[in-house]
């Protein structure tokens, strides 16, 4: 009798001392197995297939629609009068000026003019034209998915900024809407572009670092200081949000090394971050506000199927130098680009980084041959050092040969899960959330990144 009492006492003070669940907020429905947040994943419709390595028709000219030209978009614009097989045929803000400035430039480059739309919702009108097969789409975060599924559903490829989608229900949306209509659905993710990165990864996938387990990536960028004139949206999004609000820079380069999706997959993220210091002062500076949920640096830990680990950082407050981090741990070698480039090998350098005229061989022994091809002329043209120019040669290519992308719908939505993810595992005392399967159960059937070429 003693006993079953003492036993009903502690079982009491047990459920007593044992805080209440808290409500899994999130997007897409989500409960909790054995202590991991899951997120549920959609059934496919009937007649909806995997978009992995598609192809779609070549198209002998690419004929594009820009909407949304600020910085982002003129400069995109102003990048492809340098492209052979493309003609811009329509661009789309609402500010008319923009329109009229990109005029300017197709114009000083003896180009035709192209078709103006101004409006909040101006580009569905450019959407619906039977003259574009390319929507390239930069305006400010939370209008990237509109327009892109405005533009598949309507028969048209679609280019978006980063980040591709902005919560788990966009990256879903993406992905079933590309699958569904057969239309590519790219994050324009300018860093996977960057020659060290290429040189790196090049250097992977030939076994110079050995079996790659640990990399890191991250977007730490002073920015509390431009909002004032630059993307006001920017500090109101992250006023709002907690989490890694930015991780697609960082994480895009790392992914392709680890073959995410064509090989292995992300299994569950912990994310941890700080409090907001200098995020508050920038809200009370630019919105008399005092709360600021994003917490100056974020750290989130990702874990694969294969039992790799990840990690990315986000930080846009500190006064520290810019870094995406981008470094790759293997079994044989080592590679880092900021803050400083290093290179490690097995039998080169030991444990110790080569010399610079080593690294500097290195890199150029790895390059990719399309790389070397349009160097020149990417550094030439710029962009972000020309990483930009590569990525719109290499869209631009693969869409007038028939070829599948380099960076598909999976990896939009893979990529920019993390900033929902992230805010999930931080909201649940940084709980693990397990990262959805956006290929589902395909992740294992394509064996390896490779960037693909015509015959």
């Amino acid at each position: 009798m003693k006993r079953s009492i003492i036993i009903a006492v502690m079982c009491l003070l047990s459920l007593a001392s044992c805080k209440p669940v808290k409500t899994i907020t999130a997007s897409v429905p989500a409960h909790e197995e054995d202590g991991v947040i899951v997120l549920e994943t959609p059934a496919r419709e009937p007649g909806q297939e995997s978009a992995l390595g598609m192809k779609c028709e070549p198209l002998d000219t690419v004929r594009i629609g820009f909407v949304g030209i600020g910085g982002r978009g003129t400069a995109a614009v102003q990048r492809y009068t340098y492209l052979d097989n493309v003609r811009v045929v329509a661009l789309c803000d609402e500010n008319p000026a923009r329109v009229d400035a990109c005029n300017e430039i197709l114009a000083n480059a003896g180009l035709p003019q192209a078709a103006g739309y101004v409006g909040s919702e101006a580009y569905k009108e450019l959407c619906e034209r039977d003259d574009i097969d390319l929507v390239y789409i930069a305006p400010d975060w939370l209008d990237h998915v509109p327009v892109a599924l405005c533009a598949m559903n309507n028969g048209k490829h679609a280019a978006n900024e980063v980040p591709g989608a902005m919560t788990i229900e966009d990256c879903w949306a993406i992905v079933n809407t590309s699958e569904k209509t057969r239309r590519h659905c790219m994050m324009l993710e300018n860093c996977c572009y960057d020659f060290f990165e290429m040189a790196a990864l090049n250097m992977a996938q030939q076994g110079v670092f050995g079996e790659v387990y640990h990399v890191e990536g991250a977007y730490i960028h002073f920015l509390a200081e431009d909002w004032g004139f630059s993307e006001p949206w920017r500090i109101d999004y992250n006023m709002a949000h907690r989490g890694d609000n930015y991780p697609t820079h960082g994480l895009g380069p790392i992914a392709q090394v680890l073959d995410i999706h064509r090989g292995d997959k992300f299994d569950y993220l912990v994310s941890m971050d700080t409090p907001s210091y200098n995020g508050k002062v920038a809200a009370k500076r630019y919105r008399d506000s005092d709360e600021c949920l994003d917490g100056d640096h974020t750290i989130s830990l990702i874990r694969t199927e294969k039992g790799k680990v990840v990690e990315v950082q986000h930080n846009v407050y500190a006064y520290r130098p810019y870094t995406r981090m981008f470094q790759l741990t293997g079994t044989e070698g080592f590679a880092n680009k900021y803050p400083i480039e290093q290179i490690s090998v097995k039998g080169i350098s030991g444990h110790r980084e080569v010399s610079k005229e080593v690294m500097d061989s290195l890199l150029n022994a790895y390059k990719f041959d399309f790389v070397m091809e349009i160097e020149d002329k990417a550094r030439e043209v710029g962009g972000h050092g020309g990483m930009d120019f590569i990525m719109d040669y290499r869209l631009v290519y693969c869409l007038h040969n028939g070829l599948p992308l380099d960076q598909d719908v999976y990896d939009a939505a893979e990529w920019s899960c993390v900033q929902e993810l992230s805010r999930i595992s931080l909201e649940n005392g940084s709980k693990p959330v397990k990262v959805p399967d956006f290929a589902r159960g395909d992740w294992n059937v394509v064996k390896g990144f490779r960037y693909a070429f015509k015959d």
